[in-house]
């Protein structure tokens, strides 16, 4: 099979242009994270741990839930923990049900980090907000779509997406959320749901 980085081949088809978008734009993430974690003495993990904590609920505040969600081995995770937890970014609350076990609670120090690196992603915030909302919609379907497909094929681990919970169902191709009790438009449609069942 032809490389997508071969030029030739790459131009040869609207797809494959359209992946090689999909990788520069993960780049632009990557420096942009880089970027912020230099002003700060941090790694990009550690900001990415600071923010997820920071927005999660408590039992996904775990070491083996956020080795899940962020494809990375456990200790690893926990060797990230035990230096955010040294800089008194995070706390560990023991599981009053297993001692053994504890969940990661940000600081007010932590969150402080989290208000002044979660603005990484800024230039990309702004140049969105200026497509139009026809376009923004088009958009969101086409990556909702996607990141569903890379689910089922299981390259990626978006279990809090509407299209996986429990509330949501369609009716001749009509998503509906019975929490919510209503239809859900394109734009309705979330990718990390805090209702998630």
């Amino acid at each position: 099979m032809e490389s997508i980085y071969n030029l030739d081949y790459q131009n040869s088809s609207l797809e494959n242009k359209i992946v090689i978008g999909f990788d520069r734009i993960s780049q632009v993430f990557k420096t942009l994270l880089i970027e912020e974690s230099k002003h700060y003495n941090l790694s990009p993990i550690q900001i990415q741990l600071l923010i997820f904590i920071n927005y999660h609920s408590e039992n996904k505040s775990t070491i083996s839930y956020l080795s899940k969600e962020f494809n990375l081995s456990k200790p690893t995770v926990s060797e990230t923990i035990k230096t955010l937890e040294k800089k008194k970014y995070i706390t560990k609350i023991s599981d009053k049900f297993d001692t053994r076990s504890y969940f990661i609670q940000i600081t007010d120090l932590g969150k402080s980090i989290v208000q002044q690196t979660e603005q990484y992603v800024n230039p990309l915030v702004n140049i969105i907000s200026n497509i139009s909302e026809a376009n923004k919609v088009m958009l969101w379907q086409s990556i909702t779509n996607i990141i569903n497909e890379l689910n089922n094929i299981q390259l990626i681990n978006s279990h809090r997406t509407c299209t996986n919970c429990q509330f949501y169902s369609q009716n001749n191709n009509i998503p509906y959320c019975a929490l919510l009790n209503q239809v859900l438009k394109i734009e309705d449609i979330r990718i990390d749901c805090p209702e998630f069942k």
